[in-house]
């Protein structure tokens, strides 16, 4: 079973940075694709970037391109996701999840941390 926990939410005033972490556990990982999500209040959630855990592969929203990146320390089994000149937009909860890289929906998901940007 895929435990993931994420830290590093907060709050930052618009062009400010935050890196999310993603510390996960409970097997091996190279199989696996990981994702950062986000939900905002009243709205979905969406993908803002993904990594494979092989080879880190990335992609990317169209929203955060240019100042989010993902990477991961294979030594740590941990995820993280840079976060730099940050909008208010991006204010949501940030979930780190997990999939095979055979499945087609992510299964396993940390429970969330906050990130508020002030303007």
């Amino acid at each position: 079973q895929v435990q993931l926990v994420e830290s590093g939410g907060g709050l930052v005033q618009a062009g400010g940075s935050l890196r999310l972490s993603c510390a996960a556990s409970g097997r091996t990982f190279s199989t696996y694709v990981m994702g950062w999500f986000r939900q905002a209040p009243g709205k979905e959630r969406d993908l803002v970037a993904t990594i494979r855990w092989s080879g880190g592969r990335t992609t990317y929203a169209e929203s955060v391109k240019g100042r989010f990146t993902i990477a991961r320390d294979n030594a740590k089994n941990t995820v993280y996701l840079q976060m730099n000149n940050l909008k208010p937009d991006d204010t949501a909860v940030y979930y780190c999840a997990a999939r095979s890289t055979v499945a087609d929906e992510y299964n396993s998901w940390g429970q969330g941390t906050q990130v508020t940007v002030s303007s």
